[in-house]
């Protein structure tokens, strides 16, 4: 028997719908009149992306989150949403009171109306959100060329660190274990840094199925070869994981949920995107660079090794 896994599943679908040359993207695109209409839908399943700790108001909003951050890395503004949840039968007033104020707090943040949706009964708390926006045009997994640098939003192993807390026994409550736990419970998508930015992006990608996912799929889209020569790690995570012996290069590429973005852009467009990201106080990360050739590449005094796609994969 074939193992199945996500783009496998996908596959199938779009054999089906008669989609021979389907690419993958973050959002999807379609005509309505004149219109070019940009939706996004994600799901979110109490069982395998709520842990237990967090906050239902959290788990709500991030439901949002997740498309919002996908928008920001296309470049385009969310405007409306459908909300569609499946509740449990046993769940409480004040349970359904703080998942709308969490709905209503995304939505407050990004600008966002909620226009309708669906209410369910199930064994578990399920959000399935999809969000509208309108333009003529988004920045495309593909595109890069040769000589554009990579650059990432925010830093990465915060989330991946968090949800370990999350999810273990850890007494020992400092501030970075607090900023590790909020990167996960209320992460906050680079929105505004997307829609500044975007007439000088060749390519770019959302990053929350894991920065190592994210970079295999640009330069295979893009057929190009990327090489990173720096890890986007701040000081006091990496001195912790030094520290603790844990490998911070497994945390960095392989953890997601970050719902940050990569971007590639030519080299004389850097000056200007680095003043934007210091007017939007937007954390941005040089990392490496396009060449000709195929695949992922870490690059340090000893030579090039291959960066596998390790991120997260339903279905494993």
């Amino acid at each position: 028997m074939t193992k199945l896994d996500e783009s496998k599943i996908i596959s199938i679908f779009q054999k089906k719908m008669g989609n021979k040359k389907f690419v993958s993207e973050d959002v999807e695109k379609f005509t309505l009149g004149k219109t070019s209409i940009i939706a996004k839908t994600d799901t979110m399943v109490q069982s395998t992306d709520i842990p237990h700790k967090m906050k239902l108001s959290d788990a709500a909003r991030k439901s949002i989150i997740a498309c919002v951050s996908d928008f920001a890395s296309k470049g385009v503004k969310p405007q409306y949403g459908i909300v569609s949840i499946n509740l449990p039968k046993s769940i409480s007033i004040k349970e359904i009171s703080n998942i709308a104020n969490g709905f209503k707090k995304a939505c407050k943040e990004y600008g966002i109306s909620i226009i309708g949706g669906d209410t369910n009964e199930g064994k578990e708390i399920v959000f399935n959100v999809c969000i509208f926006g309108s333009s003529s045009n988004i920045v495309t997994r593909k595109g890069c060329k040769n000589g554009d640098l990579i650059f990432t939003t925010g830093p990465f192993g915060y989330t991946s660190f968090g949800l370990k807390i999350l999810l273990g026994n850890y007494k020992k409550i400092d501030n970075l274990i607090k900023k590790s736990i909020k990167s996960v419970t209320t992460p906050k998508p680079r929105l505004n840094y997307g829609l500044k930015n975007k007439k000088y992006f060749t390519s770019s990608m959302d990053s929350s199925d894991g920065l190592s996912t994210t970079l295999n799929e640009m330069a295979k889209q893009s057929k190009k070869k990327f090489v990173v020569n720096k890890i986007p790690i701040n000081k006091d995570l990496d001195n912790y994981l030094k520290n603790q012996k844990i490998d911070s290069k497994s945390i960095v590429f392989h953890g997601g949920e970050e719902y940050e973005f990569v971007f590639t852009i030519p080299s004389k467009f850097k000056a200007i995107i680095m003043k934007n990201a210091k007017l939007l106080k937007t954390p941005i990360f040089e990392i490496g660079y396009v060449t000709v050739g195929n695949g992922v590449y870490l690059k340090n005094q000893m030579g090039e090794t291959k960066l596998e796609d390790l991120g997260w994969k339903h279905f494993k």
